[in-house]
């Protein structure tokens, strides 16, 4: 299924792909390696900046990589100027990947150049080498916008960290909201939905592959924290608790609208928009298993002992993020939210003024046992009663 717009745009072409290519998978491995970077650099530096500091950047990778996914939906991939573009989107997110440990510290131009220059790079290689007229007009709106941002990504990136920080939610703040407004330019009009021409297949394939290189992620930090520790029992249940914590995510995640998905984006009446709004909810689902990863290497590193009020944050607000990403999702598929996503939301609140006088494994089995619930009643109430995706109505 192909989303058909308002604006007469040609459909795609019957011999494209609808499933991702290989060089899509490719450009996943770099994000493995990113969202590895992101875990690990604020379990290190676990404070309410650090965690700031993360989302700023998180943002930042999640951007691109859906920008490059919906391009990637209205370009021809068989043309060799796309794959040169994409191959230099690749090179380029390894680099910037690669600075994450030092982004607010002495690499943090670097950061913010190499960010840059994907974001205005593939636009003006779009007005260089693709001849669509609705392409090139979106790139010179998305252009204007991010050349607005820039000035706050490279004066941040000469600033101290607090600054910087201030100063980089300020370009992702830009970029995420002009993003939604369509990029508006006086006289040159904004962006439609219905121009990305999204399909639906592909699109939620992508989507699913996007939440498992999150999940793999957080199954690397897991299984290389454990590596250097002792092995003693405390860690060994440590590792058997996070490791179920990361499995009940996958298992929550797929069963039903996680599979339901593509079906949900093709009934849809406005499919591309349906399609859109769905990034915005596995952005919050890739959070909350982001911090699935940070509590495995808090939690190995130290089962025992106090538990600040930053661990508990991520201990508990991991699993929150993603039943709360998960409960947009069955209202983007079904038309509904899951009563169990609320009463996990509940139970991890409920549980959250106590849990400073529990050890950071005891923190995090009392997070593990609540997503199993949500898991046992998801079952159990598909089971009584199937569904069928029925998504909203969209205007």
């Amino acid at each position: 299924m192909t989303a058909e717009g308002d604006t007469g745009l040609p459909a795609r072409g019957r011999g494209d792909p609808a499933h991702p290519a290989y060089l899509e998978l490719f450009f996943d491995l770099v994000y493995v390696f990113a969202l590895i970077s992101l875990a690990e650099e604020l379990a290190t530096e676990l404070t309410w900046t650090g965690i700031a500091q993360t989302l700023v950047l998180l943002l930042a990778f999640t951007l691109i990589w859906a920008l490059t996914v919906w391009v990637r939906d209205t370009l021809d991939q068989a043309r060799s100027a796309v794959q040169v573009l994409f191959i230099g989107t690749v090179a380029a997110s390894l680099l910037l990947a690669a600075t994450v440990p030092d982004a607010y510290g002495n690499r943090g131009l670097l950061f913010a150049i190499t960010y840059v220059t994907i974001r205005l790079g593939s636009n003006v290689y779009t007005l260089l080498f693709v001849r669509e007229p609705f392409h090139r007009s979106r790139s010179v709106r998305v252009l204007l916008w991010e050349a607005i941002a820039t000035i706050a990504w490279i004066g941040g990136a000469v600033l101290d960290e607090t600054d910087r920080l201030i100063l980089w939610a300020v370009a992702i703040g830009i970029e995420y909201a002009s993003a939604a407004l369509g990029w508006p330019v006086p006289r040159l009009g904004r962006s439609h939905s219905e121009e990305w021409r999204l399909t639906a297949e592909r699109l939620s394939e992508r989507y699913r592959q996007f939440v498992i290189v999150a999940l793999g992620a957080s199954l690397f930090v897991t299984a290389e924290t454990f590596s250097r520790s002792d092995f003693a029992a405390p860690r060994v249940w440590a590792l058997v608790v996070v490791f179920l914590i990361v499995v009940l995510m996958w298992r929550i995640y797929i069963y039903r609208a996680g599979e339901l998905l593509t079906e949900a984006i093709a009934k849809s009446a406005r499919p591309s928009l349906l399609g859109q709004s769905a990034a915005v909810t596995h952005l919050i689902m890739v959070a909350g298993i982001g911090g699935a990863a940070v509590t495995s290497k808090l939690v190995i590193d130290r089962p025992f002992g106090e538990t600040p009020p930053s661990w508990i944050a991520v201990i508990l607000g991991g699993p929150a993020l993603f039943l709360l990403g998960r409960g947009v999702l069955d209202y983007t598929v079904f038309a509904r939210v899951s009563r169990s996503r609320l009463v996990g939301l509940v139970l991890l609140g409920g549980v959250a003024p106590v849990t400073y006088l529990l050890p950071p494994l005891v923190v995090a089995l009392l997070a593990m046992i609540v997503l199993a619930a949500v898991a046992v009643a998801n079952l159990l109430s598909t089971r009584s009663h199937p569904r069928t995706a029925a998504p909203p109505a969209l205007r």
